[in-house]
């Protein structure tokens, strides 16, 4: 009965390993399996990036050694435990013990050494390549700021400044144009991840990092804040927008245009001029030139607002203005509460900000 029970309880443990495995290849069958709209899952198994391809490439060495290391010291137990397990008749003395073997002492030695040295090599090549890659002729150079929860970006060499979306060419590996990104922070830690793109990397206040994507595929590319820095830490979202070289060229020489003026929606222009607003905001060609939030020259040319909480339609504008909280609570953002004809004019004014 007692060696019933104990081949029972083997078998039970081995059959909840099965099933955990299972599960394992399951979700990495489903997380490989994406959808025909592909570019839009941040996922870490469709790398469309050199750095993030190579750092794929490597997580696959890694996962297939110690996936054989597992499936060797998991079959040597289960074998160990059947044949050796307790039988009828056993008088309970200890098994005779066998020390001094110099081959079994020296293969558990030199193996293990052989498998580190192989992962720590392949590791270092792939940490080199990523951070020490040089700048070509095209290089993209782009000032990536963390706030909280926001993301700023600046092209230096372009004279453009934008927020949230960002837009990059795509690279043909015949001609890269890469984009280099210099890492700040402006208040506390960040992390910049887009999963296909790159793998993490902080933003430290007062602390330089930097890294760089070759898209190789246009389409719009998901990712956020990987380091907790706040309450809305889960709701600071980017978007990368990899365009062919004629549309990002378009885009910069759209984003460098001045906000236009509409005489319009004027009342909503002094609205936005009279009030917290341009102490926070940007506007080229008006008196708003504030820092603290994102420049909102090319507002309506956005997807998202709030960070990519919110699509932006003018009703969610029109709630985000009102109540932040409605959208993002915890967000840094005041609530203004205009009465009804200010909002109202002030929403004509912004979506003329294109």
């Amino acid at each position: 009965m007692r060696c019933r029970e104990q081949t029972r309880n083997l078998a039970s443990k081995a059959a909840g390993i099965a099933v955990l495995l299972a599960g394992f290849l399951l979700a990495a069958k489903l997380c490989i399996g994406a959808p025909a709209n592909h570019s839009q899952i941040p996922s870490i198994f469709r790398p469309d990036s050199t750095p993030a391809d190579s750092t794929f490439h490597l997580s696959v060495l890694v996962l297939a050694i110690t996936g054989l290391i597992f499936l060797a010291v998991f079959g040597l137990l289960v074998y160990s435990v059947t044949k050796y397990r307790r039988r009828r008749g056993d008088n309970g003395h200890e098994p005779p013990q066998v020390y001094g073997s110099n081959q079994v002492e020296l293969a558990w030695t030199v193996i293990p050494v052989l498998v580190v040295l192989v992962l720590f090599l392949a590791t270092a090549r792939v940490i080199h390549s990523i951070q020490d890659a040089p700048e070509p002729p095209g290089t993209i150079e782009v000032t990536a700021i963390g706030h909280q929860f926001w993301w700023e970006f600046r092209y230096p060499a372009l004279g453009v400044v934008t927020a949230n979306e960002l837009h990059v060419p795509v690279s043909d590996p015949s001609h890269p144009s890469p984009t280099f990104l210099t890492l700040l922070s402006a208040d506390t830690d960040h992390s910049f991840w887009v999963p296909r793109l790159a793998g993490k990397t902080d933003l430290i206040p007062n602390h330089v990092n930097h890294m760089w994507i070759d898209p190789h595929e246009t389409g719009v590319y998901l990712g956020q804040c990987a380091q907790y820095c706040g309450t809305q830490h889960a709701k600071m979202l980017l978007r990368v927008y990899v365009d062919s070289q004629e549309q990002f060229h378009q885009w910069v020489q759209q984003e460098r245009e001045s906000a236009e003026t509409d005489g319009a929606v004027e009342q909503g222009r002094r609205v936005f001029e009279t009030t917290a607003c341009v102490n926070c905001h940007t506007v080229s060609g008006t008196a708003a030139d504030g820092r603290f939030g994102p420049d909102l020259t090319h507002l309506m040319s956005r997807d998202t607002i709030a960070s990519g909480a919110a699509p932006n339609t003018p009703e969610n504008l029109r709630s985000w203005i009102q109540n932040p909280d409605s959208i993002k609570p915890g967000s840094l953002m005041p609530a203004m509460k205009l009465n009804d004809q200010d909002l109202d004019a002030l929403i004509a004014y912004l979506e003329t900000l294109r």
